[in-house]
């Protein structure tokens, strides 16, 4: 009997508090196309679920030439970007801190960022972490 009274309770549970979708976009490439699949394919989700009425959290991390996405200066994406960042709080942006460092080093110069992008130690590993905690893992 109590098992099937936590069972119940579970499904309780679940339905007054529905775990959120949760979708992680990879961008390693300074290519526009793949870039604006991720910014379509973000808004996309976020406009669904939110019709739906369902929890979303989506984040977009690039690496290497990926993290040209997020670059303030040279963005090809960077007016949708700003946008988002200020009408879909439930995308997140993140960017390699090793990616970044490099590039800085190459050119010699601080690389500015997108308002809002978060830096990471290293993006490979936040992809890795975020697959490992159930989220879905989209590369374009």
């Amino acid at each position: 009997m109590i098992v099937i009274t936590l069972g119940i309770g579970g499904v309780l549970a679940e339905t007054l508090h529905p775990r959120a979708h949760q979708v992680v976009f990879q961008i390693n490439a300074d290519d526009v196309a793949p870039m604006k699949h991720v910014v379509s394919n973000s808004v996309n989700l976020v406009r669904n679920f939110r019709d739906t009425r369902e929890p979303v959290e989506i984040e977009i991390v690039a690496y290497g030439a990926g993290i040209a996405m997020f670059r303030e200066d040279k963005s090809p994406v960077g007016d949708v970007l700003e946008y988002i960042h200020t009408n879909f709080p439930e995308i997140a942006f993140t960017v390699c801190g090793s990616s970044k460092t490099i590039i800085e080093q190459r050119e010699g110069h601080p690389m500015p960022l997108i308002e809002g992008t978060r830096i990471v130690p290293f993006g490979i590993v936040r992809i890795v972490e975020l697959e490992e905690a159930g989220w879905s893992y989209i590369r374009p």
